[in-house]
């Protein structure tokens, strides 16, 4: 039986992976492939009409069978679509749209953007297809997964939104122009989960590329936003970004602050990073006093902790998934069945549900496609195996298909109680719906890998494993390797000890007398070496102290990098 990969944090083992055995009996195993089948025809019936309809523009708008652009003009549902394609098997098209948004899409644009999106969307999903490119049978360059098209790609469109980030606290802006950076006009409040969802795409592609840019701003945005937590450790829905004033001040787990509590969590995982685990368990016991009735989540006002929303958000129904992940099965399928509930009710989940009355919001009745209740039942399966969550899905699947399917591909629900239908189809719905439902009628697709299958010697270094399973997911549901970190950081901390090496070789020795009188003469400068001297630093690049006391190496450290061979005499 596989075990579930298991990373410790602190004191705290957060399991990732198959941690329970498949008790699923054989005859369940036949209609779970029948289901799996059933969803590939849904995402090919959504997916083909956005090429026949809609493409080149963001997405589909399934009634009139035409496109719009929403978020920036990225042809952006084949950028969301591209890593569920392969989860489906289908490499052959993710080889064609991956070299087809290479010569089609870039960022050199007049457009005005939300960095949040930009950032869950086009960053997440253009990281994830390159980490899986090499699955997909694409050629890849020497030196993947620290190089490659897709990650250049990635890498460009995250430094068009880096202005955003220019503020004196650090977080960033909600929306920046493509060409021009962020409007002088631009408004300084923005949502919570807008300042706190960069640190799975940021990192990643600092480690990736070696830069540390991305990682630095996304750390010091989270850091910033930790600091203005209430005195009872809650934080509100928008800020201004350069007071640090809370403008909403209401506290809860839903819209505009869900993916904060996310990012955290995952991030913890992804970088094992104990402070990032230990900043969501403080926001956690927070949630548990103030916003916790009965299994259900209320929004509170920030300082007091009075009730001010006793309302159910769809977006909060990512919580279950997420308590999965560290540990707190009990409460997660208390809180899973709350939800599950409001779905039966009415077919799917409005988007504002009143726990009191039992009944939907007025002007929020909405359900756009949705996964997130479907993205728990994922999670919860794969941690208790209990037959319910499949369930769930095969619920997902009757209403998706008796409501929302139209001849041009499937329409949001404009009112649920009435099954109204809505111009739009979301690029979420591939990206996310189709592949948590698939994925949770496939246990045995290689995103559960529970590190029996794994690949070792493609990277940078001859050792480097790849596809070992423990893979994070972003909020868009785009997955990320964190093996693939580790090798390209290694590799770069393996660069930075050799430019450290070399330094040290090229500094002139100092005699015991002079180093004696620079320390006891503060305000003599240390020496300064001609720039033709170094050869291990870049023009402006600042000088460290050397690492290492002693000035001889092992000849494998004193190789050359412009053709000179040190000996033991330099």
């Amino acid at each position: 039986m596989p075990l579930c990969s298991k990373y410790i944090i602190g004191n705290i083992a957060i399991c990732w992976g198959n941690c329970v055995g498949r008790l699923v009996h054989t005859s369940l195993f036949g209609t779970s492939a029948l289901l799996g089948e059933k969803i590939k025809s849904m995402f090919y019936h959504a997916y083909n009409s956005y090429l026949d309809n809609a493409y080149p523009y963001d997405e589909l708008r399934p009634l009139t069978c035409d496109g719009q652009d929403t978020w920036g003009s990225f042809s952006l549902t084949l950028i969301d679509a591209l890593d569920t394609l392969l989860i489906l098997g289908n490499h052959t098209e993710f080889q064609r749209v991956a070299t087809l948004l290479q010569d089609s899409v870039h960022f050199d644009i007049d457009v005005n953007a939300s960095v949040f999106e930009t950032n869950i969307r086009v960053v997440g999903g253009l990281l994830s297809a390159h980490l899986l490119s090499k699955r997909a049978g694409m050629v890849v360059e020497p030196g993947w997964p620290c190089s490659g098209p897709l990650l250049r790609m990635a890498e460009d469109a995250a430094r068009k939104i880096l202005p955003a980030f220019q503020t004196p606290t650090g977080m960033p802006y909600g929306t920046v122009n493509l060409l021009r950076g962020v409007n002088p006009t631009e408004t300084p409040v923005t949502c919570t989960a807008g300042v706190g969802t960069f640190i799975l795409e940021f990192s990643a592609l600092s480690r990736l590329t070696g830069d540390p840019i991305f990682e630095d701003v996304a750390r010091k945005a989270l850091w910033s936003l930790w600091k203005t937590r209430s005195e009872i450790g809650l934080v509100g829905n928008h800020i201004d970004v350069i007071s640090k004033k809370w403008v909403a001040q209401d506290a809860g787990i839903g819209a505009g602050v869900d993916s904060y509590f996310e990012y955290l969590v995952k991030g913890a995982i992804m970088l094992q990073d104990e402070e990032l685990l230990s900043m969501f368990l403080e926001y956690d016991k927070a949630i548990k006093n103030y916003t916790k009735f009965d299994d259900w989540y209320l929004w509170v006002q920030m300082h007091k902790g009075t009730v001010s929303m006793p309302v159910f958000q769809s977006l909060e129904a990512f919580w279950p998934g997420l308590q999965s992940l560290i540990g707190e099965l009990d409460s997660a399928l208390r809180t899973f069945h709350n939800y599950y509930s409001v779905w039966r009710q009415f077919g799917g989940l409005p988007e504002f549900y009143s726990i009191p009355q039992g009944y939907t919001v007025d002007k929020r009745e909405g359900y756009p496609l949705r996964p997130e209740l479907i993205e728990s039942a994922m999670y919860l399966y794969k941690a208790t195996g209990d037959h319910i969550f499949l369930q769930l899905g095969r619920d997902a699947i009757e209403s998706i298909e008796k409501i929302t399917r139209v001849p041009c591909g499937y329409a949001s629900v404009k009112d649920i109680r009435d099954h109204k239908l809505d111009n739009r189809m979301e690029s979420f719905f591939l990206a996310e719906t189709i592949k948590y439902l698939y994925l949770l009628f496939d246990p045995d697709n290689f995103i559960h890998n529970s590190g029996l299958d794994f690949e070792v010697g493609t990277g940078p270094s001859e050792d480097c494993v790849f596809g070992a399973g423990g893979y994070v997911f972003n909020t868009e549901a785009h997955p990320l390797d964190p093996a693939a970190l580790h090798c390209c950081s290694r590799k770069q901390e393996e660069r930075r000890e050799l430019q450290d090496i070399l330094l040290n070789l090229s500094e002139p020795l100092a005699n015991p007398q002079e180093t004696q009188s620079q320390k006891t003469d503060t305000e003599t400068e240390p020496p300064v070496m001609d720039s033709s001297e170094s050869i291990a630093l870049k023009p402006g690049t600042s000088r460290k102290s050397p690492l290492l006391s002693c000035p001889m190496q092992p000849f494998s450290a004193r190789l050359a990098v412009r053709g000179q061979v040190f000996t033991d005499s330099t």
